[in-house]
């Protein structure tokens, strides 16, 4: 596994899914038509897909001492994710997610609570540098405190590590952070809210992403549902479709499946846009059934879809 290492930095939370014909409003109860509680979180997800795909993954979070705590590490264990940088918090319950699915089109809303993980501090994020130096790829995203997401971002670069920022969900950040990013993977709502353009398109999603390229990141990839993804950089303009592997039936997670396989990939020595094609195979098949985690494909069936589309 030498040279295949990725460390991520985020959040577990425990994911509760609902799935229901409509949102209910506020004061209003509906009936649903199914429910489960699994693992979850879009640091923990990036994490296991990473896993299942072949890489050698260090996951860095926090934990609460509680029945979900107990369930993120029962599923590391199974899954083959290092927890030696999973820390416990004795005041905070680990983190959770209210999930509801749309049951015909598979679309959902989500609330999370981060818990436990709001409690990682700079000095528990510093002690994974070396794990962090060893890397192929660092991976975060915007769901922890961001001094955090920026500490450990800040030591991947240091030490010339690959910087891949999914920065969701979207937030107020200081342009400056996007020099120390190799890799920005905003979706269409990411992208519009960060540069303030509209991201409608192919061609808008373009123009967004000269935007992030003008404040120092050195590749943007947005990602577009099933449109696929729109790759940029100062060289190329190319965009990549999603690739069909079945029946769409729950889109949660389909964006941590796609920086996963990214990440894979790129830690691999993939070229950007094969690595790109990669990522959107692996969301392809996570959005053809339930769930964020345990809906993550192995490799195997991620080669298999994509020789597939190839013919």
């Amino acid at each position: 596994m030498a040279g295949k290492r990725v460390t991520v930095l985020g959040i577990f939370a425990a994911d509760l899914t609902f799935r229901a014909t409509a949102l209910p409003g506020w004061g209003e109860t509906l009936l649903g038509d199914h429910f489960q509680v699994g693992p979850g979180g879009k640091g923990s997800n990036q994490a296991i897909a990473a896993a299942r795909l072949g890489a050698e993954v260090v996951f860095i979070t926090k934990l609460g001492r509680d029945m979900f705590g107990a369930l993120a590490r029962r599923t590391y264990a199974l899954e083959g994710v290092s927890d030696r940088h999973i820390h416990d918090s004795p005041d905070q319950t680990t983190g959770a997610a209210a999930i509801v699915v749309d049951a015909v089109r598979g679309e959902n809303a989500i609330i999370v609570v981060p818990g436990a993980s709001d409690d990682l501090t700079l000095a528990e994020v510093e002690s994974a540098a070396s794990d962090i130096a060893a890397s192929s790829v660092f991976l975060t995203q915007f769901e922890l405190k961001l001094p955090v997401v920026e500490r450990g971002i800040r030591i991947a670069a240091q030490h010339g590590v690959k910087v891949i920022l999914n920065p969701a969900p979207a937030m107020t950040v200081a342009t400056s952070i996007y020099a120390s990013v190799d890799y920005l993977t905003p979706n269409e709502s990411e992208a519009r809210l960060l540069s303030g353009l509209p991201v409608d398109s192919v061609s808008e999603a373009a123009r967004a992403a000269d935007f992030f390229l003008a404040h120092g990141a050195r590749n943007v990839l947005i990602t577009l549902g099933a449109q696929g993804v729109l790759v940029k950089n100062a060289q190329l303009c190319e965009h990549v479709p999603a690739v069909e592997a079945g029946r769409v039936v729950d889109t949660t997670g389909a964006g941590d499946a796609f920086n996963a396989g990214f990440a894979v990939a790129i830690a691999e020595g993939a070229d950007l846009i094969p690595a790109a094609r990669f990522g959107c195979a692996v969301a392809g098949a996570a959005v053809t059934r339930f769930g964020t985690a345990p809906a993550m494909p192995r490799r195997e069936e991620v080669e298999t879809l994509l020789g597939s589309s190839d013919r």
